[in-house]
């Protein structure tokens, strides 16, 4: 018996991603194994970016909320510790939007673990 391929199917594979190579530079857009391999590189670094996203957001709110809680008398350590025993339900991202955007509010907070 013959052997059977299913060329459209491997058609439509490789047409998947040529386009996604679309805008790449060289043969990297344009040649089927190079491309390929461009293709699952760039998956693969998009993927950690994901994940590093997160970590560098969480880093930029605990540096603004040290430095919102410095000008209140207190090191970053010392306000997330006093906010975690006094049960406040705000996380960093809250936190850190209400020291550059809401002094105000900030410092009421602040105030209140003071006391």
């Amino acid at each position: 018996m013959p052997r059977s391929t299913n060329s459209v199917a491997s058609r439509a594979r490789r047409k998947k991603i040529m386009k996604q190579a679309r805008g790449y530079f060289g043969r990297r857009k344009n040649v089927w194994t190079v491309a390929k391999n461009a293709v699952e590189k760039a998956g693969v670094y998009a993927y950690t970016g994901r994940k590093q996203k997160k970590r560098n957001f969480r880093a930029l709110w605990i540096q603004r909320i040290n430095a919102a809680s410095r000008l209140h008398g207190m090191s970053y350590s010392k306000f997330m510790g006093e906010v975690a025993k006094n049960d406040i339900k705000l996380n960093r991202k809250v936190l850190a939007d209400l020291a550059m955007n809401h002094p105000d509010a900030f410092k009421a907070v602040a105030d209140s673990l003071k006391k």
